[in-house]
């Protein structure tokens, strides 16, 4: 029982992560794609200009953030990296797009930002890609270093 309710485990916290990391990703795709469609559809451009940039220009890099950062945040890699254009589409939807709005408006981007920021500080945990890759270099590093048996590197 104790150890179900612990939460100083460095597996909970990967655990965590993960779970952060899948969900917020999959639920940005659901507005990222339609965008996406929208960006590459034939129909007219109907979207904010933010910072005297055109509609175009504003579409492409909240895809960018949308879209293409959330794939990187789902699978792991550069987790960190990838949250900083979410963080800031989040930022633009919440000051500029939603500005004058109510607060019940915005309450989804500051969710969508506070879970970004975690994700931020947090990075992307043990269950991702960046951990794998960041394994399999160290691994190889030993493997050069003299470590002759490969056995040996998976009990360390």
């Amino acid at each position: 029982m104790k150890k179900i309710i612990s939460t100083d485990n460095a597996v909970t916290s990967d655990i965590l992560l993960l779970v952060l990391r899948v969900g917020v990703a999959s639920l940005m795709l659901t507005h990222g794609l339609p965008k996406m469609m929208m960006l590459f559809g034939d129909g007219p451009i109907q979207f904010l200009p933010a910072f005297g940039m055109s509609a175009e220009s504003s579409l492409m890099l909240t895809v960018f953030a949308e879209v293409a950062c959330s794939i990187l945040v789902l699978v792991g890699a550069a987790t960190r990296l990838a949250a900083i254009p979410s963080i800031i589409t989040m930022l633009v939807a919440i000051f500029m797009v939603h500005g004058s709005d109510p607060f019940a408006k915005k309450e989804l981007a500051v969710m969508y930002l506070l879970i970004y920021i975690a994700l931020l500080i947090g990075g992307s945990g043990k269950y991702s890609l960046d951990y794998l890759l960041r394994r399999n270099k160290s691994a190889a590093g030993k493997t050069r270093a003299g470590i002759k048996d490969p056995t040996v590197l998976i009990y360390q």
